[in-house]
């Protein structure tokens, strides 16, 4: 995968998207969510609004796009990105963001084409003082569109993350024992992750500002926490038939490219109670796997799997799945209500999901492509009862 087919796909994306706005009389855009930057001009930062630091991407359907970015990082950004016009500001002085966009936007812009559901307050509260009789428009659902199918391209990078989480499942598998800690499963996971990813790089042109390292807190959870969800790594030592549950789904990821994978182990052995809560999340999953295909309904996977949980006398507050890419959640759901048809190419996080409240859990999940004849496994690891090694 090297750097410069990522850049190409994000340029002809761009070229693309700017037909769609020329075709709907959408004049210019403003993209603020760092996973619509990534996808649509190949590059993110590490630090970005939180630091008060917004850099925005302005895509118009006849101009060339433009990328407003801090002086700080305009070096990397430039170095990273196929967009040639980059406008640079700075933390203080007369040349601050809001002075920079509004040089790019003019002083009187038809309506501004915002991600109303992501765009910082910090840029929204501008442009309202700003432009005061300007129309904010959602752009977001135009890219979603485009979004929603993957290319071969992508689909190979979210393979390359796929390995990269099998590997980091395998070593929170080989981490599990009496006595081991949750945060030291938790560091196993890191290092492994982090060492097969770095094998899928370079120090090379566009790949040296790819990080290999994984991050964000592991969310993991054992004994009757398990009930709880996205619970991060803490000391407590494993015991004897803990059942031990795993989340990679902030973690997982490599090249902005985002998957959801689950596991839940068993220290040595597993009482009848939490062999039954498993098996039938596996199997409701699996259900819900088995009925994917071109031509179903979203919300029809999802009721595969909510007939799996009636029969065996279980309820689940949980959606089946949810759509995935640079975005951790993309459309469509697999959940009640949501009637997309499914095509070939589009990605899912497909989830198994009980709680038993204070007692314990059954959990799984999978990142999946959906294929002309199904569906086709991105992640990949026993989906059976698992135990602890040691």
């Amino acid at each position: 995968m090297k750097g410069v087919d990522m850049l190409n796909e994000a340029k002809a994306r761009c070229v693309a998207l700017q037909a769609m706005m020329a075709a709907r009389g959408i004049d210019r855009a403003v993209f603020t969510d760092e996973s619509s930057i990534a996808y649509l001009a190949g590059f993110w930062g590490y630090l970005g609004i939180e630091f008060g630091r917004p850099t925005m991407l302005i895509v118009g359907a006849q101009d060339a796009p433009v990328i407003v970015t801090p002086l700080m990082e305009s070096e990397m950004v430039g170095a990273m990105t196929w967009v040639e016009d980059l406008r640079v500001w700075e933390d203080f002085g007369p040349r601050g963001w809001g002075r920079v966009l509004s040089e790019v936007l003019g002083e009187s812009p038809g309506a501004i084409w915002i991600e109303r559901n992501t765009v910082p307050a910090l840029v929204r509260n501008f442009l309202d003082d700003t432009y005061p009789g300007v129309a904010l428009r959602d752009i977001s659902p135009v890219l979603g569109e485009m979004r929603v199918i993957k290319s071969p391209f992508e689909i190979g990078v979210m393979k390359q993350a796929g390995q990269i989480a099998g590997a980091m499942m395998q070593a929170a598998h080989d981490s599990l024992g009496e006595g081991a800690t949750e945060y030291e499963s938790a560091l196993a996971v890191i290092e492994a992750g982090s060492r097969k990813a770095a094998g899928f790089l370079t120090d090379k042109g566009w790949d040296r500002f790819v990080s290999p390292m994984i991050h964000n807190l592991q969310i993991v959870q054992s004994g009757r926490d398990t009930a709880m969800v996205h619970r991060r790594a803490s000391v407590r030592a494993y015991r004897r038939r803990d059942p031990v549950y795993f989340c990679f789904c902030n973690m997982a990821q490599f090249k902005q490219y985002k998957l959801g994978f689950d596991r839940m182990f068993h220290i040595g052995e597993v009482d009848a109670r939490d062999r039954e809560v498993q098996e039938a999340a596996i199997d409701a999953q699996q259900a819900a796997i088995a009925a994917i295909r071109p031509g179903v309904l979203a919300e029809d996977v999802a009721e595969a799997a909510n007939e799996v949980y009636r029969e065996r006398g279980f309820k689940t507050g949980y959606r089946t799945g949810r759509s995935i890419g640079v975005a951790y959640l993309e459309a469509p759901e697999l959940k009640a209500g949501d009637k997309t048809v499914l095509q070939p190419g589009m990605t899912f996080a497909v989830d198994g999901g009980i709680s038993v409240d204070g007692e314990t859990a059954g959990r799984i999940g999978d990142s999946i492509v959906v294929t002309p004849q199904g569906a086709e496994y991105i992640t990949d690891y026993p989906r059976t009862i698992l135990l602890s090694k040691g």
